[in-house]
């Protein structure tokens, strides 16, 4: 029997009204819930009170990737039949990894004339390459020089499924803004890094002024972060792999704000797992480079860099909440215990939850 926590251990009751549907009205007013990891103390703030915690000479890390209108509707050439296709990520020009729904009826070869916005066909079509042990197809996309170049003609925003919205609308122009940082720069997500999306410009000139510096990673992050753990221990999930691009002036702002005594904030799950994975022979440095990250955070773990994480609440039982547990006790298993009673208060002061929902500060 492997040792350590179970997957429902990481539970908690959770009322469908708190999971929010839609942004609130303006990035930066959302509620901010502050864990003093030291004296397991809570506060409850607004998010423009993160200027209270930070001290000059700190550092935030924001991660800078873009997401993609990654949700495309098509219908089978042979039968009519309709499709959902959710974009994973691109091997080479025209070919990507892809989620089909129905996928028992695309098998290889089956090719799908994909529809525009209004539901039009279009001349772009995929066929059905190969299929991978997990059921997630490879698709070559014909009839346009690059499918990259048509998001916006035949793409949607591709939000998460606990935002459940009308089938003939699944997402609105809200979204389109919304559901993205103001700093995305790197297209590459089907999901959004959501702690970054209480983030105004105007409110990171703030927190520069204060003497904190700003630098970014890149992880694009894919739809492996909503799946659920099915392991009934925790130690045999087998964590999904996404990309990440650490850059040589991130890895020297790092260094330089730990010689100076500054703490390392990190802005997001994914953020986190960014640094920790480029984390060098737990001195604390970090090393520049790109790759891809497989890296599985929870209790009990040593952080190398990360010093205080941002983070909006997790779903129960999830690979996100598991790290964040890890996070509030590094190198002990009681931090689940910490951000359960968290994620309780939060229940009982009616927080918006996930994606859209409010942000947690671990100090």
């Amino acid at each position: 029997m492997p040792p350590g926590l179970l997957t429902s251990d990481f539970a908690y009751d959770l009322p469908p009204e708190l999971i929010a549907q839609h942004p609130p009205a303006a990035r930066d007013q959302s509620r901010l819930l502050v864990l003093h990891r030291a004296t397991h103390g809570l506060e409850h703030r607004r998010f423009p009170d993160l200027l209270d915690y930070l001290r000059e000479g700190d550092l935030l890390v924001l991660n800078d990737s873009r997401v993609i209108p990654a949700r495309l509707r098509g219908l089978n050439s042979a039968t009519g039949g309709g499709f959902e296709i959710l974009l994973l990520e691109e091997t080479s020009p025209n070919h990507w990894w892809a989620m089909l729904r129905p996928g028992r009826r695309a098998p290889i070869g089956a090719r799908i004339q994909i529809l525009d916005h209004q539901r039009q066909a279009t001349p772009i079509s995929a066929l059905v390459e190969q299929v991978a042990e997990d059921g997630t197809r490879r698709l070559l996309f014909t009839g346009v020089e690059n499918i990259s170049s048509e998001f916006s003609k035949i793409g949607e925003t591709p939000l998460p499924p606990y935002i459940r919205r009308s089938n003939a609308n699944p997402s609105d122009a809200a979204d389109i803004e919304r559901y993205q940082t103001v700093y995305a720069r790197t297209a590459g997500s089907v999901a959004a890094p959501t702690a970054g999306l209480h983030f105004t410009e105007s409110f990171l000139r703030q927190i520069q002024a204060r003497g904190v510096g700003v630098c970014f990673v890149t992880l694009h992050v894919g739809p492996g972060t909503f799946a659920p753990v099915k392991t009934e221990w925790v130690a045999e999930h087998k964590m999904h792999s996404e990309r990440f691009e650490i850059s040589a002036a991130t890895t020297r702002a790092v260094l330089d704000a730990k010689a100076r005594g500054g703490r390392v904030l990190a802005a997001g799950t994914t953020t986190l797992r960014v640094l920790e994975s480029a984390a060098r022979n737990g001195s604390g440095g970090v090393e520049a480079g790109s790759g891809r990250t497989d890296i599985f955070i929870y209790p009990p773990h040593e952080f190398k860099v990360v010093d205080a994480l941002l983070t909006n609440f997790h779903l129960p039982c999830s690979t996100l909440l598991m790290l964040v547990s890890a996070f509030a006790a590094p190198g002990e298993s009681r931090g689940r215990e910490w951000i359960l009673q968290a994620c309780r208060a939060a229940v009982a002061e009616r927080y918006r939850f996930f994606s859209y929902g409010d942000a947690m500060l671990l100090l």
